[in-house]
């Protein structure tokens, strides 16, 4: 490894499959960041099949926030379009459970509260382009610092569609120009977790008056000649779950991923083009 390199993660290199194995025996820890790379993690929602399609259309028509991976038939919870050897019951490191759009839960499986109407839903995450910036030696603060990263609501409001609707969610990176332009670049080729920033600079303008106080995760520290990148983030969907006052529904816990078996295109391509010593 270079010696610029940044550290890798232990489970960096490890197989989805080894990692649901890991969450499934609790023994993978409550967050997946890190863990293996170029495959999609995602965000989960379950919801009674009575709200599953006014939430795939939610999910249809904000692509950004809610990048909609994969949907379960009703009942179905080892999905093979997701993952070989999969039980979504059992194979994230942590799980939530609200009830009139109030978190009740968070449980290490779902087992005692499935129910034969559940649809799941897996909506693309960030995580996944944390790892392509990883490989590709892009600094990030929250791994430097250990901490989880910045999350704000905005004024940006997502398209309601029957029961859901709200504002989206962001998280924020703060990078140095060289920095942001390659992390810019990578995170624009993976629509599935996110895609590109939607804003750069000027928070205000996304209706965040003040940066030093996030909604949800820690605060980050930006340093001078930095700036703070916003991309549409998977806590949108928990936000907007609590606002719907659902009587019942269930999702991953903040970190706390379903890493699933599916590819990010032309990873290995991204990866050799932008990789390199930092700037």
């Amino acid at each position: 490894m270079p010696e610029s390199a940044l550290p890798i993660p232990p489970l960096f290199h490890t197989s989805p499959e080894d990692v649901r194995a890991l969450c499934r025996s609790n023994t993978a820890g409550t967050v997946t960041a890190g863990m293996a790379a170029g495959f999609i993690q995602a965000n989960l929602v379950i919801l009674p099949k009575a709200y599953a399609e006014d939430f795939a259309e939610f999910c249809r028509l904000n692509p950004k926030p809610c990048p909609l991976v994969g949907m379960s038939q009703p009942g179905e919870y080892d999905t093979p379009t997701l993952g070989r050897n999969l039980d979504i019951r059992t194979d994230l490191p942590l799980y939530r459970v609200w009830r009139d759009g109030v978190l009740t839960d968070e449980v290490t499986d779902i087992l005692s509260f499935w129910q034969g109407d559940f649809v799941v839903f897996a909506l693309g995450c960030s995580f996944s382009f944390e790892n392509a910036f990883m490989a590709c030696n892009v600094p990030m603060r929250h791994f430097e610092t250990g901490q989880g990263v910045s999350m704000y609501r905005t004024n940006i409001a997502c398209t309601p569609v029957g029961p859901f609707s709200g504002p989206v969610v962001v998280s924020m990176r703060p990078f140095r120009s060289p920095d942001l332009i390659k992390a810019t670049e990578i995170s624009s080729r993976i629509p599935l977790a996110h895609g590109g920033p939607v804003q750069i600079g000027f928070p205000e303008e996304i209706g965040i008056i003040d940066i030093e106080k996030p909604d949800y995760g820690a605060r980050t520290e930006i340093r001078p000649h930095e700036l703070p990148a916003f991309w549409a983030c998977g806590v949108t969907p928990q936000a907007v779950l609590a606002a719907s006052r659902l009587p019942f529904a269930i999702t991953h816990a903040p970190g706390a991923m379903l890493v699933t078996d599916i590819p990010i295109p032309d990873y290995e391509n991204l990866v050799s083009e932008h990789s390199g010593k930092i700037i």
